[in-house]
């Protein structure tokens, strides 16, 4: 087993626990909620002062939606999978390009190397766009991530915009780049790989 195995293995199983862990205490605080417990005894302070951080946020952004507060907690655990998805995402395709591009240079191939740089450039700038959408859906319009993603994806969405128009509400633009963006990692895998 290699090194670049090692770290993904490492990673994966870092994220996962991070995940089992959200879930855990998001389960935990419907539970108490649901006990309906004396709300200042230990454990009930304890869940709460554990999961206040993640909880608040997503019931400040379901409140104006129309949704109850306490669906909350299974809304963090969404959003936990989620970004556990785009974190072990993120960490392959960096893995993926690093190993590719160490081979490349003990193998002294340097059209491999550029391949492999522009394949992993590609992949990140699509799960970038792919982050903007999902992010979009639920975050407030002052969020940092979502203000990131917009800057980042939007020098190239932008033209596509003007190009393709929507159909009705939904824009389909991010849909035709990431498309070509798998195209182009296509082509690049076909004759720099």
């Amino acid at each position: 087993m290699d090194i670049f195995a090692l770290i993904a293995l490492f990673v994966w199983y870092a994220i996962a626990g991070t995940i089992l862990f959200i879930i855990a205490l998001m389960l935990a605080r419907l539970i108490l909620n649901k006990a309906d417990l004396n709300p200042f005894s230990r454990p009930v302070i304890m869940v709460r002062r554990l999961t206040d951080p993640l909880v608040n946020p997503v019931r400040r952004g379901l409140a104006p939606l129309g949704f109850s507060p306490n669906v909350a907690p299974l809304v963090v655990i969404l959003v936990a999978i989620l970004m556990g998805y785009f974190a072990s995402e993120f960490v392959g395709t960096v893995l993926f390009m690093a190993r590719g591009l160490l081979a490349s240079v003990l193998l002294a191939r340097p059209i491999s190397f550029v391949g492999h740089l522009i394949f992993g450039a590609l992949a990140i700038y699509a799960l970038l766009i792919f982050m903007r959408i999902v992010v979009s859906w639920g975050a407030s319009p002052h969020n940092r991530l979502l203000h990131f993603l917009i800057r980042a994806t939007e020098p190239v969405l932008g033209p596509f915009r003007r190009i393709i128009p929507p159909l009705g509400v939904f824009d389909i633009s991010p849909i035709v780049v990431l498309l070509l963006i798998n195209l182009l990692q296509r082509a690049v895998g076909a004759t720099l790989l």
